[in-house]
């Protein structure tokens, strides 16, 4: 099983990026994203639980809500984070996962991605 993140960047504050998580060797029901900053521990980002194609729960965390927002591309088994209005404050590496719980909880994911980097400039 392996997760391949990618997409991040150096972007202004205000810009977008577009984050992906292609899923092999399996195919997952619940995903979420993570980030981390210098200094600074693991932090929930999103978290979305699918059947098919079908959404059935997704969760944010405050500071990205009505920003970023995550969606999974069944055919693909690829799971994108879409983030707009980026600020300097999400700045970090990535980092997606995935597993059997839906869950905000880092360590309650079973497999992760290699993380990829978001630089937002002021």
């Amino acid at each position: 099983v392996q997760l391949q993140a990618s997409g991040g960047g150096l972007v202004q504050a205000g810009g977008s990026l577009r984050l992906s998580c292609a899923a092999s060797g399996r195919t997952f029901i619940n995903y979420g994203w993570f980030r981390q900053a210098p200094g600074k521990e693991r932090e929930f980002v999103a978290a979305g639980s699918w059947s098919g194609g079908i959404t059935y729960y997704a969760d944010y965390a405050e500071s990205v809500k009505g920003r970023f927002t995550i969606s999974r591309d069944h055919a693909k088994n690829t799971v994108w984070l879409q983030m707009n209005a980026l600020k300097p404050g999400d700045t970090g590496v990535y980092y997606c996962a995935a597993g059997m719980t839906r869950t905000t909880w880092p360590h309650r994911y079973d497999y992760w991605g290699q993380g990829t980097q978001v630089t937002v400039s002021s």
